[in-house]
């Protein structure tokens, strides 16, 4: 996550239970191994300002190519941008590239900030415009119930940059059961996300680089009474077992099913503000979720 939207997500965070998550912890440079995951870059309008007299704020995601023009991210990351807003961006390269905006404090409103960062961002060849989606169903207040969004970029990827065998593969209908009957499985889930790489003993918020962690499947019943067939809980702990997890900070970005590109969740919610114990996933193997995505991809 970007360090200008830590303070005011770590608010959010220590306010609730279940809050709006997640980036890398205790993981490990991601190294090239997965281009087709983003970090995004939206405005949303209708955040109050504590800088200038009108609304507005900037907010980070991470979000998965499934396409050369569709990227899969969470549905918190797309609602407050307005269905089919267009004041969303995505990068993919390693590191984000955030020189090209002129610093906030040369600017009196938020609307004249808006218009230079739009521009900046519009004439750099690292930044893609997109049209965010959120499912039909999703509401700000119970967030973690159809929380998968899409973005549909103005402009493809090139394959230079992102090869199509990486592009995220949308997963086999309910999966996620069919793996939580098998008990003493071995099989890992890996999360891809930028933002902040520890929170205790050492706070680390990271410099919007992709980072990548190892995790095991602990339950997909749910937390803090949600319904099975939203929300799968993975570890989010260092350890032999697995290595890393996910952090307040971007949501949006891929768990995948181990070393495969099959998406099986998107990082949806922390549990407690230390990011330790459980990590929360909003799972896209049931029905509604797939149909969603994939009227994106089929044009």
């Amino acid at each position: 996550m970007s360090r200008r939207m830590l303070v005011l997500l770590m608010v959010v965070a220590l306010a609730a239970l279940a809050v709006p998550a997640a980036a890398i912890t205790h993981g490990t440079p991601d190294n090239g191994r997965h281009p087709q995951v983003g970090q995004l870059l939206f405005f949303d309008p209708t955040v109050p300002s504590s800088r200038y007299p009108d609304p507005g704020a900037w907010y980070n995601c991470s979000g998965t190519l499934l396409s050369a023009n569709v990227v899969l991210t969470a549905g918190h990351c797309t609602y407050g941008v307005g269905h089919g807003g267009t004041d969303m961006w995505v990068s993919f390269l390693e590191v984000s590239d955030y020189s090209i905006l002129p610093p906030s404090s040369g600017f009196t409103s938020n609307a004249d900030r808006l218009a230079a960062w739009s521009a900046a961002l519009d004439a750099s060849p690292n930044w893609y415009r997109g049209t965010a989606y959120s499912h039909p169903q999703y509401i700000d207040a119970a967030f973690y119930l159809f929380d998968v969004g899409v973005v549909v970029l103005d402009q493809a990827v090139p394959t230079s940059l992102v090869d199509p065998s990486y592009y995220g593969q949308l997963p086999p209908q309910g999966i996620l059961d069919m793996l939580s009957t098998k008990r003493g499985s071995e099989q890992r889930f890996t999360a891809v996300g930028y933002g902040i790489q520890s929170m205790v003993p050492v706070f680390n918020p990271g410099d919007d680089d992709r980072y990548v962690a190892s995790m095991m499947l602990i339950s997909v019943q749910g937390v803090f009474g949600i319904p099975k067939g939203t929300s799968v809980k993975f570890s989010n702990n260092p350890g032999k077992a697995a290595t890393g997890g996910t952090c307040f900070g971007d949501s949006g970005g891929p768990n995948f099913l181990g070393d495969t590109t099959t998406i099986v969740a998107v990082t949806s919610f922390g549990v407690n503000p230390n990011c330790v114990g459980n990590g929360g996933g909003y799972r896209i193997d049931q029905p509604d979720d797939l149909a969603f995505i994939g009227s994106f991809l089929n044009g």
